[in-house]
C-alpha cells in the first residue's frame, strides 16, 4: 500500500506533535479517509521529508507525530526557470502541474499582449492560490520534496528585467536553432513560452534584446500547455536527471 505524502509548513523535527493545516488535513481525513494510527510522510517543500503517524483528529485537523527523517536526495543537475504566458484555466493548470513533475524550480507567470486571461484583485489572488495548490499537489504525487517558487504574475517587460541565469531560451516554431545544437546550459536555464497565440513580434524582439536565444522543438507547432512539457523533458534528457 502506498504511503500518503502531504506538504506542510509545520516545523519538521523527529518526535514533534502538531496539528496539520486545513488542506493536508482535509486530504488525509476526507479524501483518503485515513484513521489512526495510519502511517504517512510529511515534506516541507525545502527538501526535507519525514516519516509520520496519524495520531488522532481534533476538530477538522489531523493530529500527527513526526517520525524519522528520510535520507537526503542529491541536488538536481538542472533547476529550470519557466517564464510562462498566462493561458486559460485547464491549460495553465496542466502546464504548471507537469512542469513541476519535470523538475522546474521557478515559475514566473506573464501578462503578455495576446493573453486572453485578465485577472485583478481578489480573482487574481484566488487564482494564485489555486496555482500554488497545483504545484503542491504535483509534488505530493510525484515524490518531489522541494516546492517550485511561484512568482506573482508580471508583464513580460518586468520579467525580462529580473536577474536571470545566463542560459536564456525562447521557444519559437520558426527558430533555426534546436536544443540539441546548444552547448550544455548553466544549472538554471531560463525558458520563455508565450500564451495561446504565442508572443507578439515586439515581445520576441524584446526577449532577444535581453539575451534570449530562439529555439524550436521540431517541425510542429505545439500548444501553450504542451510546449513547456516537451522542452523541459528534452532538457532533462539532454542534460538533467533523465540521464
Amino acid at each position: 500500500m502506498r504511503i500518503p505524502r502531504v506538504y506542510t509548513e509545520r516545523p519538521l523535527s523527529e518526535g514533534a506533535q502538531c496539528l496539520l493545516e486545513a488542506h493536508p488535513s482535509r486530504h488525509l481525513l476526507r479524501v483518503l479517509r485515513l484513521r489512526p494510527p495510519a502511517p504517512l510522510r510529511l515534506f516541507d517543500g525545502r527538501g526535507r521529508e519525514h516519516e509520520a503517524r496519524l495520531d488522532g483528529i481534533q476538530g477538522d485537523a489531523a493530529r500527527v507525530t513526526v517520525g524519522a527523517p528520510l535520507a537526503a536526495l542529491p541536488e538536481p543537475p538542472l533547476r529550470p526557470h519557466l517564464l510562462l504566458g498566462i493561458s486559460k484555466g485547464e491549460r495553465m493548470d496542466l502546464a504548471l502541474q507537469k512542469a513541476t513533475e519535470l523538475g522546474v524550480a521557478r515559475v514566473t507567470p506573464l501578462w503578455t499582449e495576446r493573453a486572453v486571461v485578465r485577472l485583478r484583485g481578489e480573482r487574481l489572488e484566488r487564482r494564485q492560490e489555486h496555482w500554488r495548490a497545483i504545484l503542491i499537489g504535483a509534488c505530493e504525487q510525484s515524490g518531489r520534496r522541494d516546492l517550485p517558487r511561484l512568482d506573482a504574475p508580471r508583464p513580460l517587460a518586468g520579467a525580462l528585467g529580473l536577474e536571470l541565469g545566463p542560459t536564456r531560451l525562447l521557444l519559437h516554431h520558426r527558430a533555426a536553432d534546436t536544443l540539441a545544437g546548444l552547448g550544455r546550459p548553466g544549472r538554471a536555464p531560463v525558458l520563455l513560452i508565450g500564451p495561446e497565440g504565442g508572443l507578439a513580434e515586439q515581445e520576441r524582439r524584446a526577449a532577444r534584446d535581453a539575451g534570449f536565444t530562439a529555439i524550436r522543438l521540431g517541425p510542429r507547432i505545439l500548444r501553450t500547455e504542451t510546449a513547456p512539457l516537451a522542452a523541459l523533458a528534452a532538457m532533462q534528457a539532454l542534460w538533467g536527471d533523465f540521464r
